[in-house]
């Protein structure tokens, strides 16, 4: 662990727990306009602080030293289409667990936020849904492919350039690739606690949610980490991430029953998925 690396740790977790701090002083919603925008900044704390670190301590190239660069190759398209196959194989998951069924009317998952969205809003999704004029699932896919690329891309770029970037560079020289996707993991899930325990994911649960969030990001670092070496950029990584956040709905849509520590992608459903492909990876590199 370089001293640049713990650097980036204080200072990036500095400026994201203030601005959590923030939303729990002023009792902002994470679902409020205001909410949203202090999350979108959220995301963008790692690359402030890869800046502030890179212009003004060492003096570097940011983009030598986060591997930004738009070279192409198959493994971008592995990265923009893996979020959906880990979504929808974590619904096959799900719908093998006990008291967990298949809801084609999507009425578990209006249930499911029914505490978390006004009534009101849950009664305009459900009258949009009801107006496309194909499957919901076609219509949301094509708009998550499309936000996947661009604009969720754009916002996990802000992560991506502090995990997959500084990160990265600094602890693959000195650790293999288990041990730097279990470390990256590890500071990327406990990155995210102050938003965990406002509701931010797991709203029913927020104690047990940040373990689980954890949980979740050291077994999605292998598959990041794959990626990010296969392509030798962040701009694949940010491209993957901001799919996950665009499909992840995916794996409770037509479900009924169960949690969200149970069911869904930030679920056991997922992690059994994400394991699974963690251990194929772990084939591949052998």
């Amino acid at each position: 662990m370089t001293k640049k690396v713990w650097n980036f740790i204080i200072l990036n977790f500095s400026l994201s727990w203030l601005l959590a701090g923030l939303l729990k002083i002023f009792n902002i919603k994470l679902i409020s306009s205001l909410g949203i925008l202090l999350g979108v900044l959220y995301m963008f704390c790692p690359l402030v602080s890869v800046v502030i670190l890179e212009k003004f301590l060492y003096h570097g190239s940011i983009k030598e030293t986060c591997s930004v660069n738009f070279k192409l190759n198959w493994w971008f398209l592995m990265a923009w289409l893996l979020p959906f196959f880990v979504s929808f194989a974590s619904f096959g998951v799900a719908v093998l667990f006990p008291g967990v069924e298949i809801s084609p009317t999507m009425e578990g998952f209006f249930e499911r936020f029914a505490n978390t969205y006004p009534a009101d809003q849950i009664e305009l999704m459900k009258k949009q849904i009801s107006e496309m004029p194909v499957s919901p699932v076609i219509v949301m896919s094509i708009q998550a492919l499309f936000a996947g690329a661009t604009i969720n891309a754009l916002a996990a770029f802000g992560e991506e350039v502090g995990w997959r970037g500084l990160l990265y560079n600094e602890l693959i020289p000195k650790f293999n690739f288990w041990q730097t996707s279990l470390i990256i993991g590890f500071i990327w899930g406990l990155w995210h606690a102050p938003l965990i325990l406002q509701g931010h994911n797991y709203p029913n649960f927020p104690g047990i949610g940040v373990l689980w969030m954890i949980i979740f990001c050291i077994l999605y670092s292998p598959i990041f980490n794959f990626i990010r070496e296969k392509t030798n950029s962040v701009v694949s990584t940010s491209i993957l991430h901001g799919t996950i956040n665009a499909t992840f709905g995916f794996s409770i849509l037509f479900l009924k029953g169960g949690n969200e520590l149970t069911v869904g992608v930030l679920g056991l459903s997922g992690f059994i998925v994400l394991l699974i492909i963690d251990v194929i990876i772990y084939l591949l590199k052998s």
